[in-house]
């Protein structure tokens, strides 16, 4: 992997990241650092899921592959934020 590749995929996992926490409905109660490193490593697992359906390298936009990786930030920010209201009730 490659400098500029690493710097690519560190913004569009904030973009990810962001993206997720859009859709995960209510409030959550992370922090955009923790969304960030959910974003990133939604993004790039997401683009190894698509290469591996072989969605990864279409013409123009790659919808499936946002889609996937916007899923998957989706479902980390929220077992994120689930793990982090446990540990403050038993508090």
């Amino acid at each position: 992997m490659e400098i500029s590749s690493l710097i690519s995929a560190i913004f569009i996992g904030i973009i990810i990241g962001v993206l997720g926490r859009l859709a995960v409905p209510g409030r959550q109660r992370i922090g955009i650092l923790w969304t960030i490193i959910v974003g990133i490593a939604a993004a790039l697992l997401g683009t190894v899921i698509a290469e591996v359906l072989g969605v990864a390298d279409t013409k123009g936009v790659d919808w499936i592959e946002w889609l996937i990786q916007i899923g998957l930030a989706a479902a980390g920010v929220a077992a994120l934020d689930r793990s982090k209201g446990r540990g403050r009730l038993r508090r």
